[in-house]
């Protein structure tokens, strides 16, 4: 019998560390989390750090090893699955003997659980409540999934003294492997988009296919932003005999890290559209993957696979989570950036999360800092930021790329370059300030910015949990990236584990008393601004095609906008507000109207 999962959120990958131990700190409350299996380097190192504080027997895997950072990864996810079951079954014995410490777990569950209710009443047994405690408990609790993350952008080609390995070296390509081959059995998300070469690799691993009893062992998770690219992706898939077990949605703009933008489609639309369209998903994969497994020989199922739809992005109160889960039948709502502030549960330099707990709305913006050239959410103030403008002032950019993970760019080397990289900035400094007498003061600012703005992620984005275990960092000094939502903004303090959990059930609050605007509402204002920011940006070249993608752009927001009208005018939710969210939503639609697009003669 498959146990149900305690908890109906569930915590993201942040960046490349900021989640990489999360489900050794809270899955054994039934809290999934996921991490980033991209760089085995910190994987390895966090490996031996726990290794060591648990006095484990995993040894190190050196670079020089054949297929290193595959194996490398698979050993970090083995660990972290025997930990994971070794401090589950602590907390199993401890609350079937602590009626304390089984109250607080009871009080961190959804009020809706039936679980929770059953234990409510079991812990009021007065005749052997402790072993009545156990014996539910061994048949109904589990611990949170160990998920991992792949971004599928960051499939470098890789090279042994000058020669090109082949394909299934390339790094995405590593990543998967290592995750195939652990002991998990539980679900690989893949986000940034489609990677076909990739997800053709997929079929060498036998746990994507279904068993004789139509279980999946590893199953695939596809971070998508709207239903076009989720059926596309399905179906490429199924046509391999592969079933996309969750389609995760995630704001384009309301969300951490890279910022992949919809052309207008805001969240409210698209969820909309999935909860009407789900069973086309469903039946559209199921014919396509009947067919190839029949081809492949494999086991075949009869009846569609269990398929959840979940979503993530800006929610910050209990009232839009229950809301997301009611409103859009979801099976999840994802809590990311707020998560940063719960030592508990994420890896966070001290410095770090008090720049976090300190920064105000204002704080937080969408940089170009990213080398793969896809607009990034960050704060002002990392340490990252004060030892670049420390460097730039000694006339110093860019970093000495010791990882080359975002090392994409063909333009000057068939092994790739990383546009953060001083060789790369050297090589288009030296070329802009060649045309410098040629441009205008504002346009060599602003394509000097354009280059230097490029921040070193694979260093940037680990750093955090390397100091907060006290871990030595070699090379050269590159300080934190942090990659938080806009939504972080309205948190402004530490928080415990319980106490996050408690506020996303409506159990207490943590939001201070000022203002927060709606998840839709804010979101919303992303895309204003971000239209008007794209025109004001644009090239002084319009062309024909561009002016079309805002108009389309404008009028989808305007569509999203008479949308949420409706919605919010026909629900009992957010009742108390309804007011103030139509006066901004009106708001909103002048400031659409009143951007200028231009025109181009034809």
């Amino acid at each position: 019998m498959t146990k149900k999962t305690l908890h109906n959120f569930h915590i993201p990958v942040m960046g490349l560390a900021y989640t990489i131990d999360s489900p050794i700190r809270v899955a054994q409350y039934g809290i999934s989390s996921v991490i980033s299996i991209i760089d085995d380097e910190i994987l390895e190192k966090m490996k031996n750090f726990y290794n060591k504080k648990f006095n484990l027997d995993y040894f190190g895997i050196s670079a020089k090893t054949e297929d290193y950072r595959a194996r490398r990864i698979t050993a970090y996810l083995d660990m972290v699955d025997d930990i994971v079951n070794e401090k589950f079954e602590s907390f199993k014995q401890e609350i079937s003997r602590n009626k304390e410490a089984l109250k607080d777990f009871i009080a961190m569950l959804p009020n809706t659980s039936d679980l929770k209710n059953s234990l409510q009443n079991l812990i009021h047994q007065k005749d052997n409540w402790s072993s009545h405690i156990k014996s539910f408990i061994e048949s109904n609790l589990n611990p949170g999934s160990i998920d991992v993350n792949i971004m599928t952008k960051v499939d470098k080609d890789n090279y042994h003294q000058n020669e090109q390995l082949p394909v299934m070296y390339n790094d995405a390509h590593a990543s998967l492997r290592g995750f195939a081959k652990s002991k998990l059995s539980s679900s690989v998300v893949l986000s940034a988009g489609m990677n076909p070469r990739l997800y053709s690799y997929m079929e060498e691993f036998e746990d994507f296919f279904p068993d004789e009893n139509g279980k999946l062992r590893k199953k695939i998770i596809l971070k998508v932003s709207d239903f076009r690219s989720a059926m596309i992706q399905g179906n490429f898939l199924a046509k391999k005999g592969l079933w996309v077990s969750e389609y995760r949605i995630e704001s384009g703009l309301n969300c951490g890290g890279h910022a992949f933008a919809t052309e207008g489609m805001l969240l409210g639309p698209i969820m909309e559209e999935f909860k009407q369209k789900k069973n086309d998903l469903i039946q559209s994969a199921h014919s396509l993957m009947i067919t190839a497994l029949e081809q492949k020989g494999k086991f075949v199922v009869s009846e569609p696979l269990e398929m959840k739809i979940t979503v993530q992005g800006g929610v910050g109160t209990s009232e839009e989570h229950e809301f997301l889960l009611t409103r859009y039948n979801v099976d999840s709502v994802g809590w990311g950036s707020p998560f940063l502030l719960v030592p508990e549960a994420t890896s966070v330099d001290a410095e770090t999360r008090n720049l976090l707990v300190q920064s105000k709305e204002q704080d937080f913006y969408l940089s170009n800092m990213s080398p793969l050239g896809v607009p990034f959410n960050t704060v002002k103030g990392t340490s990252n930021e004060k030892l670049r403008y420390v460097k730039e002032s000694q006339g110093k950019y860019g970093s000495s790329c010791p990882k080359k993970l975002l090392a994409l760019s063909k333009e000057f080397s068939p092994e790739g370059t990383c546009t953060a990289s001083r060789k790369y900035q050297d090589i288009k400094l030296k070329e802009l300030y060649s045309e410098k007498e040629t441009l205008t003061e504002a346009e060599f600012e602003k394509r000097k910015a354009a280059i230097t703005d490029k921040a070193c992620l694979c260093v940037g984005l680990v750093n955090a949990a390397y100091m907060e275990q006290n871990l030595e960092i070699k090379g050269e000094k590159q300080g934190v990236v942090i990659c938080p939502g806009p939504n972080v903004a309205f948190f402004d303090k530490e928080v415990s584990l319980s106490d996050m959990v408690k506020h996303i059930y409506g159990n207490t609050n943590i939001l201070p008393d000022n203002h927060r605007p709606n998840m839709f509402i804010n979101e919303l204002k992303m895309y204003v601004d971000y239209l008007r920011k794209e025109i004001t940006d644009s090239a002084v070249q319009i062309t024909h095609s561009q002016t079309r993608k805002w108009n389309t752009f404008r009028k989808n927001v305007l569509e999203g906008i008479e949308y949420y009208h409706n919605l919010f005018k026909n629900s009992s939710y957010f009742r108390n507000k309804l007011s103030v969210i139509s006066l901004q939503l009106e708001e909103y639609k002048l400031q659409l109207m009143a951007i200028d697009i231009p025109q181009v003669e034809k």
